[in-house]
């Protein structure tokens, strides 16, 4: 263990300039970096990329995504001085702003660029403090002290480039700091440290002998997006994939998949027809009711013939009266789905 290198200061610094220096360092002498945020995305942890488009982007393959909520990025930016102000007042440890941007003492890929510090005041000790805002709906994941696993390997990777013992985390999600605040702590733990570093040697090494990591670790729905985001729409005319004899399971697998998806599909429409037709006779006998009740000896059954109003946009309308405002409404919707058909030989 060892202090870390300070590379600058990031204050007044432009976002396009900060990303230059987390990307390459002040200099632009460090071919490959790894941020905080980059970690739980090499582990295949992250909600929002996976480690192959990570991967492009630091070889320079596909330009680095912009946020998808810029303002939502701009609002967790506002909000951190407040989340760092309630965590000193609920902890009493004392809550400095720092903007250096540092590097690890013996892996010189490893960047850190904290959100604030901390000292607690029972010891004097020192702490890193990383600031979340997030949604009502997430709120379950910070219960009883606990932490997403993806922002734990974000503050672990912290401490380990600071060379530091403690963090902490200021999470918040409403306006009453008593209810809506969490504060966990995080110690240090050289066992977990070693896992992620050992994971991040290998992720430089892949970057520098051009070895682009699978998809194997990522939940299928993110995966697919990411490759959409990565290779973008298909293309006519190219010519057509030989697959090896080791994808046939799973070739198979998608086929009798889809053909279950197929019959079922065909059931459900045929048990709709069937429904709508012994429900007319009900919905006869029940006119402009909401309710009805048949009691036998041995349950009751309940009845609902209920009206639910659905508002959508008239497009006919909007298409022939105002078609300049239709067609700046107007946004194309791309998607992919793999299919596979059995054919005899």
């Amino acid at each position: 263990m060892a202090a870390p290198i300070i590379l600058c200061d990031c204050t007044g610094m432009s976002r396009e300039r900060w990303l230059e220096c987390r990307e390459h360092g002040p200099k632009g002498d460090i071919e490959y970096t790894v941020g905080g945020s980059d970690v739980a995305v090499i582990f295949g942890l992250s909600p929002w990329t996976t480690p192959l488009e990570l991967w492009m982007m630091k070889k320079g393959r596909m330009p680095r995504k912009s946020p998808p909520n810029s303002d939502q990025l701009e609002m967790g930016h506002m909000l951190e001085p407040i989340a760092a102000h309630f965590y000193a007042k609920r902890t009493g440890n004392t809550v400095t702003d720092d903007n250096h941007l540092y590097q690890h003492a013996h892996f010189p890929y490893a960047l850190a660029n904290i959100d604030r510090r901390y000292t607690r005041k029972e010891d004097g000790e020192p702490g890193v403090l990383e600031c979340k805002s997030l949604t009502y709906h997430k709120a379950e994941d910070w219960a009883n002290d606990a932490y997403p696993n993806y922002y734990e390997l974000q503050l672990r990777f912290y401490l380990a480039v600071l060379d530091l013992k403690y963090g902490a985390f200021s999470a918040l999600w409403g306006n009453n700091p008593e209810h809506d605040l969490a504060t966990p702590d995080l110690i240090r733990d050289q066992t977990k440290e070693d896992i992620i570093f050992d994971k991040l040697d290998r992720w430089i090494w892949s970057l520098r002998n051009d070895r682009p990591p699978t998809m194997e670790d990522v939940k299928p729905k993110l995966a697919m997006e990411s490759l959409a985001r990565i290779y973008g729409a298909s293309q006519k005319g190219l010519p057509t994939i030989e697959f090896p004899m080791k994808y046939e399971p799973t070739l198979r697998k998608i086929a009798a998949l889809q053909a279950d998806n197929a019959e079922l599909s065909g059931t459900i429409k045929k048990n709709e027809e069937a429904i709508a037709a012994h429900s007319v006779r009900i919905a006869e006998l029940m006119k402009n009711h909401e309710h009805g009740i048949l009691s036998t000896t041995n349950d009751k059954l309940l009845v609902d013939f209920v009206t639910k109003v659905t508002r959508r946009v008239n497009s006919d309308y909007l298409k022939r009266e105002h078609p300049a405002i239709y067609k700046d409404a107007l946004r194309a919707s791309e998607s992919r789905k793999v299919k596979v058909t059995i054919q005899p030989a």
